[in-house]
């Protein structure tokens, strides 16, 4: 240890500002360490800024390129370039949406070429199919037909309206598929076809009371999420039994969305001079004078309520004397209070009598002729879960749109039989 004074062992004449300290060899070693432990850390720093550098060069590169193809895939999601792997990328009401876009071949593939025999049915679209992919997932793929009424437009309307859809009642859209002037919607496949099979088609399952109960309400709760609890307020337009799909356990799915239109928050009605539907679910203000709001899909669930209890079509004559339509059947029933003669006769009686007299009266609520006499869906859900059915409003004559609107057009959906009443019908109104 050094223990004598700390002077220079050099001495300048002009006093100069070097010091130099003799120092034990342990002092030596001790800040030699510290100098090696500082520069350690100095290194470190180093090297971590220029890592957190380089990774964040690599993510903006990585967002570049994905925005470089993002813009590529949107410029071409409509023009029919083939693809794996993409996702549809659009906006609608300022939110963006990513679906899933499945290649030709996969569709091609799970439904053995479109093979006839997984066809499933045809509809105002096109052709339906069942597929499967190959990890094992069943599907159904609604295509484009060419000679569809329905065309780009409804397509692409139902891909940007039921990919923000999320509710147990309501069918789940997987993806699409575009390809040259191909064009073709993937479903989640629903094992029991349509209500409209059930209710109307020979040879079939009679469902029973509480079956059709369960599912007149998953419907209303279905409408209500458009209606009300949805991120937006959407007028279906084309609320049928053909377009509620049942899966496995029965449950109700709300379909084919391509008609459907998304109210603004201020908005309570919309005029329109294209007016799109089928013939005994529109209301008459929308098929008269293309006014729709929610009180149109109300009418449309009243009618299908009524065919639920009864099995029968509103298209349907009941009574000879009047040429009565199913609302017009039920209408009478009501006012001789016999209401609960309209319940489906191969149910052979075996069904609670007040809740068929209770969805009578709800249905005919809904189908009243004044859009601000139906009760909203919200309402109709509080009336079905009511265990008077007594207690609920007294309604009003219906509004006849279909008889409204074949009278008044001279063409040959005149006929009793015609078509036109089981698909998807266009108007085109013209100003007065």
């Amino acid at each position: 240890m050094w223990t004598t004074g700390l002077t220079d062992l050099r001495v300048y004449p002009d006093f100069g500002q070097d010091l130099f300290v003799r120092l034990a060899a342990s002092d030596l070693d001790v800040l030699e360490g510290r100098s090696r432990a500082a520069r350690i850390r100095i290194a470190v720093g180093v090297s971590v800024s220029l890592l957190a550098l380089l990774l964040a060069v690599a993510g903006l590169l990585i967002w570049l390129r994905k925005r470089r193809l993002t813009r590529t895939a949107g410029s071409s999601k409509w023009s029919g370039s083939r693809s794996t792997g993409r996702r549809y990328e659009g906006s609608s009401h300022g939110d963006d949406l990513e679906l899933p876009i499945f290649d030709l071949g996969t569709i091609a593939a799970a439904t053995d070429g479109f093979s006839i025999n997984n066809k499933l049915g045809e509809g105002g679209f096109g052709p339906v199919y069942k597929g499967k992919l190959e990890d094992g997932m069943e599907i159904a793929v609604k295509t484009l037909s060419k000679t569809s009424a329905q065309g780009l437009d409804e397509f692409k309307n139902e891909v940007l309206l039921i990919a923000k859809l999320q509710h147990r009642n309501l069918v789940r859209l997987l993806g699409c598929s575009i390809s040259g002037q191909e064009r073709m919607l993937v479903y989640e496949y629903m094992a029991n076809k349509s209500l409209d099979f059930f209710l109307f088609e020979k040879d079939t399952v009679v469902l029973d009371w509480q079956v059709r109960y369960r599912i007149i309400e998953g419907i209303t709760r279905g409408l209500l999420y458009l209606h009300q609890d949805s991120r937006y307020r959407i007028i279906h337009r084309d609320l049928k039994a053909a377009n509620v799909l049942l899966d496995k356990e029965m449950t109700p799915k709300i379909s084919d969305f391509g008609m459907a239109r998304i109210f603004g928050n201020e908005e309570t009605e919309i005029n329109t001079l294209k007016v799109v539907g089928t013939y005994g679910y529109m209301s008459p203000e929308y098929a008269m004078d293309g006014i729709f709001s929610v009180k149109s899909d109300v009418f449309s669930y009243g009618v299908l309520l009524l065919e639920i209890v009864s099995g029968r079509r509103n298209r349907g004559v009941y009574s000879s004397s009047n040429n009565q339509s199913l609302l017009g059947h039920a209408w009478s029933l009501w006012n001789e209070e016999k209401s609960i003669e309209l319940a489906d006769e191969r149910m052979n009686g075996q069904f609670n009598s007040d809740e068929v007299q209770k969805c009578v009266r709800v249905g005919l609520l809904c189908v009243q002729e004044n859009p601000d006499d139906r009760p909203l869906m919200s309402q109709v859900l509080l009336m079905l879960a009511s265990p008077d059915a007594a207690s609920l409003p007294t309604p009003k004559q219906p509004g006849f749109a279909a008889r409204r609107v074949l009278m008044e057009t001279d063409t040959s959906s005149t006929k009793p039989d015609c078509s036109v009443f089981d698909s998807a019908t266009t108007i085109m109104l013209e100003g007065r």
